[in-house]
């Protein structure tokens, strides 16, 4: 009852309540965000959602765009701002999402959206995550976050769709609170920012490199197709 017909509605009135709410941090955070990052203060992203649909992803900018004499952006480690840095260990970075729940590509509560070239490197029991709406917070994000194998973490996604439940999001929801006010498990220990699937899977021997490269082209075809 409660996954079928209430948490939809509930998540709506959630989002526009903390929209409301926090309105002038959003603004004052758009403000210093364009100042800090010198224009656009949000990033937007193609994340696959519910059965997989693509959306975009809105969060608040952490990396600036600086290029090489080539063309090419720079490493994550060189573009992430100090300013970055405090949203993402904060975790204000990801407030703009509250947009994304209200339209309805994603839920208060789910499996966090992967990037598109993280869903195409699972396996298809493993995609099963994409079966409902992805979360602003997740079972995986309050039991590691970033600092568990991607393994783990999809286990823990597809554990909750199994038995979705009005208690269990309160619960995800309060523990959320409390892991971002002591700002923990926000990274992989090391990095700054976490290793995409397809990378973690290669470097580990579980595929090979022409697996790889299929499934990067099968990832840039769905994203050309999704624009």
């Amino acid at each position: 009852m409660y996954a079928k017909y209430l948490k939809r509605p509930l998540d709506f009135f959630c989002a526009l309540l903390a929209i409301l709410c926090l309105s002038p941090l959003l603004i004052l955070l758009t403000v210093v965000g364009a100042f800090k990052m010198r224009g656009n203060p949000f990033f937007t992203q193609p994340r696959p959602g519910k059965d997989e649909k693509i959306f975009k992803l809105i969060k608040f900018r952490t990396m600036t765009n600086e290029k090489d004499v080539n063309g090419n952006l720079l490493s994550d480690d060189v573009r992430l701002t100090k300013y970055g840095k405090f949203l993402r260990s904060t975790s204000l970075d990801e407030l703009p999402e509250l947009f994304n729940i209200l339209k309805g590509d994603m839920a208060v509560i789910g499996p966090r959206p992967q990037l598109v070239r993280d869903m195409v490197f699972m396996t298809p029991e493993q995609r099963k995550r994409h079966s409902v709406r992805q979360g602003l917070s997740g079972l995986a994000q309050i039991s590691g976050r970033n600092a568990v194998t991607w393994e783990t973490k999809i286990g823990y996604d597809l554990e909750y769709i199994k038995k979705i439940t009005f208690l269990g999001d309160v619960k995800i929801i309060l523990t959320t609170l409390g892991k971002v006010f002591k700002r923990d498990g926000i990274t992989e220990e090391g990095c700054d920012t976490a290793t995409d699937l397809g990378d973690y899977l290669l470097a580990c021997g579980k595929i090979t490199r022409e697996q790889y490269d299929l499934d990067q082209a099968e990832a840039k075809k769905l994203i050309a197709e999704a624009v």
